[in-house]
């Protein structure tokens, strides 16, 4: 998979290519139609996918900007997986957002990318204040000797889009954003030491600190997996906590915490961990007391290793 972090990374040689263009933060069951469909167009022509770093909304309106679903390298790695052989993540700032519809088409799909056909979903916009979409895409294609065409991003009455995702996240409906995505919703991090108490209570976990910038799941108790990025072997069942451990004082930071289920000797500090979330358990809560919280976990960790069995 090459990632090209500018239209200078691009090839000059760069063959006529099959171009899907896209936030696809996510790279949910609907940016998978496209690339479906991009990949079922492509025969021997490669195929790009077209991506914006950072999301426009983070240069046009901050104070409006969504969380992300996937890192940059989360979301290449994704959708080399759904067909992509490149992503070009366009560096997007004011100067990219003054393109008109017509000098994206030329600088990016024409001059850069060779562009023989391009896929993007129905709802597709671009270029200054989002001028333009599908019809005026198809159009610059005729113009410019490129097919064009846009596709629903949704499965019938499931609605597939990051929004939709994010939605679910903040309601705690894991279950719901893994039928989205295809997959369950996962984070990444490094694992940090916290403040040892689940070592204490016989629950060692591994913390991973959440950036404000990145989507996580409502704050509440989940059964999930856990595994080393970049290393073989099946990922590990776990009961993961998401919120600031409320029960005992003290401000905190928002973090996962995973409890590898029946796991006591694990040496994860320092590891790079994706945590995917499979369903909620319970919501957060401020228990009276140590011996209260205990009985609960002790419930917990039986429910995940139940749900994770099936």
């Amino acid at each position: 998979m090459q990632i090209w972090r500018s239209l200078d990374d691009v090839p000059p040689d760069q063959p006529r290519s099959v171009v899907v263009v896209g936030n696809f933060d996510g790279v949910h069951l609907g940016h998978r139609r496209v690339l479906a469909r991009a990949r079922s167009l492509a025969g021997d022509r490669p195929v790009v996918a077209v991506t914006f770093d950072p999301h426009p909304m983070a240069v046009l309106r901050p104070e409006h900007a969504p969380t992300t679903l996937t890192t940059m390298e989360a979301r290449a790695a994704l959708l080399d997986e759904a067909g992509a052989d490149a992503v070009l993540a366009l560096p997007f700032d004011r100067a990219v957002a003054a393109w008109t519809p017509e000098e994206f088409v030329v600088k990016v799909l024409v001059d850069a990318l060779h562009a023989a056909s391009v896929v993007v979903g129905a709802n597709f916009r671009f270029g200054h204040k989002a001028a333009g979409d599908v019809t005026t895409l198809v159009e610059e294609g005729l113009r410019h000797d490129f097919a064009a065409e846009g596709i629903p991003l949704d499965g019938g009455p499931m609605v597939w889009s990051s929004t939709y995702v994010r939605t679910c996240l903040a309601a705690g409906d894991v279950a719901g954003a893994a039928e989205a995505l295809g997959r369950p919703y996962a984070v990444r991090g490094l694992v940090v030491q916290g403040d040892q108490r689940g070592r204490e209570l016989g629950y060692p976990t591994a913390n991973v600190p959440i950036d404000a910038s990145v989507a996580a799941p409502a704050d509440g108790v989940y059964a999930g997996w856990l595994r080393r990025v970049g290393a073989t072997g099946d990922p590990l069942p776990a009961a993961i906590s998401v919120g600031t451990n409320p029960t005992f004082a003290g401000e905190r930071d928002r973090r996962v915490e995973s409890y590898v289920l029946d796991h006591t000797d694990l040496e994860l500090y320092g590891v790079e961990v994706e945590v995917s979330f499979v369903e909620r358990l319970r919501g957060m809560t401020a228990f009276a007391s140590v011996e209260e919280l205990l009985v609960q976990m002790a419930d917990d960790v039986a429910r995940a290793r139940d749900l994770l069995r099936g």
